[in-house]
């Protein structure tokens, strides 16, 4: 492709990757080309070059691409291809990780469910039958991509794959088939003969010439090396933040806390580092695991909605000059005897080949206080928990703990409301009873093995006959996931439903029987599919034991005559796409003061804004699944709190390409009786920039001495508009959720030098120095400058 990255052979040794005679210190991120419309590919591949990476790692979604036997899929964000063409036609290398299990929080781990039903399978381990479903899907893949010429053997971006996943944590389980196994997946890979290497991650065993990979957030530490010292350390997966799941706190990751160890790895022989996730993009429809949310990992470099997550992505940026500015030495060098320069401080130091003496250096300190200590008979502040690097070994370049990239702020900001009644339409969901079931059965069957995943829904129900005594009854169903709607005679009883952490739970709720035949029907929820396990394809969910209790005993209806049906009507109709919504009678909004559970409901709106970010606030619905324009943008369930009582995700991103200028069609599918009135429309912005440098200078590679400075840039098509907070002296606090404040010395200046540096600008440079302030605020003082600005369009300035 012209203009675009050319491959070569790549080999590899004790130190790094070798790519066409060249070896590679490679810095990677993973994008998952259908966690995002290909709409928006360019603009993250070309965001990620523009962070200093030189390669794009994605998994191969087997179930994506092979829902039913031999009926494949690559259409619109399918399209692994064009998704590796895009990452070469911006000059980037590209990593892929077939499999074909990938874990990933994706529903059943990535592999189809069609497998389940395959006669004497065991996932994952010496078993004939999933052996050759595992080799025809790798085959098809890689025989796929040498049609295209992408392997970088062939001239392509593709530089290295992946076979399996993790294996390591599960093999134990399996026993005597879990290594032959791993040594059948090795030797079936290779055996492809991509012309590239293969890396299993997880894998302290992987068979020659297999790779063995690293995953975690310190791997650094952690790693125990290469199985063989002919092999090169590379990390496939270092994790930027944390996936969220419904009613879990969530985990973020600071900067500078991923740049300590990515510098770590590199001081230790690493040559290879990818951070999972650069961009987390979204979970679409069903495609999450269980209780996965629909967004991934929002707070990685690249935001869900493609935005740079500031300071994360500027500071991985000058992480990853900085090392490239040691490079050679790293690569073509010699890595001398560690120093110890403390306790908890010690230096790594590189040598050219012909020479004993340092020419790069990384100086660690572990401490959790600033420490000052002596390396070639200089004096360096070492901050706490940081490296610095030093790449002639005299001059520091970068310290992981320095963080001089300004901190972002993201708002969402309401530019639509759906809060009159007449602007909806409803459908309730009818209720079966036995009767309206079409599979019959004399017990509970398992809920997974019934819908076979072609829903998330599955109804049980049982009648029976109740002469005339006392009413009051209890209903006890224990059910081993997820989530569970108890209906007597057609009114709702009760619902319960388990954890991320616990699936399985107990509904006991009272109810009032009538005289004669009384229907119960449960519906059964997933919320995802697991991901993760040995023995995937035994896990059970749905209910497993029901009774009833009453002043005249239990009644056990477990093994019974029961009818199941598989599937919502609503759902089955389609009637959230343009052409099934027209097949049903939809009403008008209730006015009831509580919504009924188990209903749909409608609605239509015009876009705004073409190059806007727009979301949907859903903080007012409860439980259920959300549709634009017949596509699903996730499941929701605002009203599953985290410990620290707040939903885990109330605005869902609905991706430009989803939308038409006109008429669009919003649907959603409410569980548990939620507040339709209550949705807005967001526009998503960087709507605030901050920025903090201490008044003093630092020295450049080339020798130059610069005062610091605060660098503030708006988003594209924002200009600095306010000066919201500017203090030159002792300021308190920082940026982002540190928050800031006057503190005991303050320039008068602080301000006014601000606004006159940055009102009206895209972007602006203020450097933290007595003469930019007129003035030394506090002689006896060792300062700092903070200074916070509002984004926004230019008319807005004030």
């Amino acid at each position: 492709m012209s203009g675009g990255v050319r491959g070569g052979e790549v080999t590899y040794d004790g130190r790094s990757l070798i790519i066409n005679g060249e070896r590679k210190v490679l810095f990677s991120g993973s994008i998952h080309y259908p966690r995002s419309p290909r709409e928006m590919w360019p603009s993250l591949i070309s965001k990620a070059k523009e962070g200093g990476l030189d390669v794009i790692q994605t998994y191969v979604f087997w179930n994506l691409h092979e829902p039913e036997p031999g009926k494949y899929d690559f259409s619109g964000r399918r399209d692994l291809v064009r998704f590796i063409k895009e990452i070469q036609a911006q000059g980037l290398y590209a990593s892929i990780r077939i499999g074909p299990f990938i874990q990933s929080e994706w529903s059943y781990g990535g592999l189809p469910f069609w497998l389940h039903d395959v006669p004497g399978i065991t996932f994952r381990c010496d078993n004939e039958p999933f052996k050759a479903f595992m080799q025809n899907f790798t085959t098809k893949i890689v025989n796929m991509i040498k049609s295209e010429g992408l392997y970088a053997s062939q001239g392509g971006p593709i530089i290295l794959s992946q076979i399996e996943n993790e294996y390591q944590m599960v093999e134990n389980a399996f026993g005597e088939r879990g290594p032959p196994y791993i040594k059948w997946a090795a030797e079936m890979a290779v055996g492809l003969q991509t012309g590239v290497p293969w890396v299993m991650c997880k894998q302290d065993d992987a068979p020659d010439p297999v790779i063995n990979a690293c995953n975690g957030r310190k791997c650094g530490e952690t790693f125990k090396g290469p199985n063989s010292p002919n092999k090169p350390s590379i990390w496939t997966e270092n994790w930027t933040s944390r996936y969220q799941a419904y009613g879990e706190d969530p985990i973020g990751r600071t900067a500078d806390d991923i740049a300590f160890h990515v510098a770590l790895w590199v001081a230790r022989n690493g040559s290879f580092v990818n951070y999972y996730m650069y961009h987390g993009g979204t979970n679409f429809g069903r495609e999450a695991s269980a209780f996965v949310t629909a967004s991934y990992y929002d707070d990685a470099p690249l935001d869900e909605y493609g935005m740079i997550n500031q300071p994360k992505w500027g500071h991985l940026k000058e992480l990853h000059a900085a090392i490239k500015l040691c490079s050679n030495t790293l690569l073509l060098g010699k890595a001398m005897t560690p120093l110890q320069l403390g306790p908890k401080q010690e230096a790594y130091l590189f040598a050219e080949n012909s020479s004993e003496e340092c020419a790069s250096a990384f100086l660690v300190n572990k401490d959790k206080q600033n420490v000052d200590v002596v390396f070639q008979n200089s004096s360096y502040k070492l901050l706490a928990n940081s490296i610095s690097i030093l790449p002639d070994c005299r001059n520091v370049i970068f310290n992981t703990a320095e963080v001089k990239t300004q901190t972002n702020t993201r708002t969402r900001i309401p530019i639509m409301y759906f809060n009159g009644s007449d602007q909806w339409e409803e459908f309730k969901e009818p209720i079966p009873n036995f009767e309206d079931t079409s599979l019959k059965s004399d017990t509970l069957l398992e809920h997974t093995d019934t819908t076979k995943d072609t829903s998330d829904y599955l109804w049980y129900s049982f009648s029976f006959q109740h002469e005339p005594s006392d009413t009051r009854a209890q209903l006890s169903v224990h059910s081993l996931g997820h989530v569970l709607h108890a209906f007597v005679n057609g009114v709702p009883v009760g619902s319960a439903h388990g954890s991320y952490k616990n699936t399985s739970f107990t509904l006991q709720t009272d109810f009032s029987l009538s005289n004669g035949i009384n229907n119960v029907s449960l519906l059964s929820v997933m919320v995802g599919l697991p991901d993760s396990g040995a023995y995937l394809e035994r896990k059970r969910y749905g209910p497993v034991a029901v009774s009833i209790q009453n002043k005249e005993g239990s009644m056990n209806f477990t093994n019974y005559k029961w009818g199941q049906k598989v599937g919502l009507l609503g759902e089955n109709l389609q009637i959230y796409t343009d052409e099934g919504s027209k097949i049903i009678q939809w009403s008008k909004l209730s006015s009831l003061d509580i919504s009924p559970p188990l209903t749909w409901y409608m609605t239509a709106f015009d876009a705004t804004g073409e190059d806007e970010h727009v979301a949907l606030n859903l903080n007012g619905m409860r439980k259920g699944e959300a549709w634009v324009n017949g596509q699903s943008i996730g499941r929701y369930w605002p009203s599953l709190r985290t410990p620290r009582g707040e939903p885990s995700q109330i605005s869902y991103n609905i991706p430009r390409s989803f939308l038409k200028p006109t008429g669009n069609l919003l649907v959603l599918l409410e569980e548990e009786g939620g507040d339709p009135l209550s949705i807005t429309l967001e526009k998503v912005v960087i709507d605030s920039v901050c920025g903090k440098a201490r008044a003093s200078h630092y020295r450049h590679y080339n020798g130059s001495r610069e005062a610091k400075v605060v660098h503030l840039q708006c988003a594209p098509n924002g200009y600095i508009t306010k000066i919201m907070f500017a203090s030159y002296g002792t300021p308190f606090g920082g940026c982002g959720r540190d928050g800031h404040a006057i503190g005991h010395c303050d320039s008068p200046n602080s301000k006014f030098a601000a606004e006159k540096a940055c009102l009206g600008k895209r972007s602006c440079l203020i450097p933290a120095s007595d003469q930019f302030f007129d003035g030394d605020p506090c002689p006896s003082k060792k300062k700092s400058l903070i200074v916070e600005a509002h984004c926004g369009p230019i008319s807005i300035m004030g």
